[in-house]
């Protein structure tokens, strides 16, 4: 019986669709479950509903729950006891990436992210030139506007900043780009957390130039040209590392004269 593009057959009825692999379907449930245990939405000791319970909630048999179970157990996530089920574990501190404010307290660790930030982020913006749409394009203009208003009106404009670099991971395609952009949040901003901008002049040829580096990878999206759009994000990351470097030997050249000019204070 022949199909037609649309998916129905010559008699008029839809042809039936393959059914997802299961290891998918699987997937889908430790993504699911695991996302919760380590945002502590599951918290350690909770029994996880049943095999049935489990199959009925993400539309699954209970092979594929069978199987998404022993994949949460080679992970460290749950346990399982014969006859009683199976059980969250406390998450391995190892197995768990994390970032915490304190861990940014000293230069060297500010520039350690921003060495991260470089390598992701550059390929981000090259994937985000690729796969754009016209909509997410259109959501990196508006961001760039927005901190535009905010440098007029005297701000620090954290936000639209962290808003640009979200909307350039999630244009990507690519979940995973944009998770880790949400889970470092504002400590992707070094202005955010050190006075890298001096006054109010400063601050406003500070923010400026940050926007124009901004419009530079704007455009490399636009024209979809995904090696200029690496470079553009490149060069923009690594001159707010050198501007963080600046800002901190300033601060040490300060420090120092205030010490000299009364070392017994």
């Amino acid at each position: 019986m022949r199909e037609h593009r649309n998916g129905q057959t010559a008699r008029g009825r839809r042809a039936p669709s393959l059914p997802a692999p299961r290891e998918r379907l699987a997937a889908r449930i430790v993504r699911g479950l695991g996302d919760r245990i380590l945002q502590g939405a599951l918290k350690p000791g909770d029994r996880l509903p049943s095999e049935h319970e489990l199959g009925k909630s993400f539309g699954v048999s209970r092979a594929v729950v069978r199987e998404a179970i022993t994949s949460l157990k080679a992970e460290g996530l749950v346990a399982t006891r014969q006859g009683a089920g199976a059980f969250v574990l406390k998450p391995r501190r190892a197995d768990t990436f994390r970032v915490a404010e304190s861990d940014l307290a000293t230069l060297e660790e500010v520039l350690h992210m921003l060495e991260l930030r470089v390598s992701v982020e550059a390929e981000a913006a090259g994937l985000a030139a690729q796969r754009r749409s016209a909509a997410q394009l259109a959501g990196l203009r508006e961001a760039l506007d927005r901190m535009q208003a905010g440098i007029e009106r005297g701000e620090d404009a954290v936000e639209p900043d962290l808003q640009f670099h979200l909307r350039v991971a999630e244009a990507t395609g690519n979940r995973h780009f944009a998770g880790f952009i949400r889970y470092v949040g504002r400590m992707l901003i070094p202005r955010a957390r050190v006075n890298v901008i001096g006054g109010a002049p400063e601050r406003r040829a500070y923010l400026a130039g940050v926007n124009l580096e901004h419009e530079e990878i704007y455009r490399a999206i636009a024209g979809q040209e995904p090696d200029a759009a690496r470079a553009a994000m490149r060069i923009h990351l690594t001159r707010v590392r050198e501007r963080i470097r600046a800002a901190y030997e300033r601060r040490r050249q300060t420090t120092r004269r205030t010490t000299d000019a009364h070392p017994h204070q």
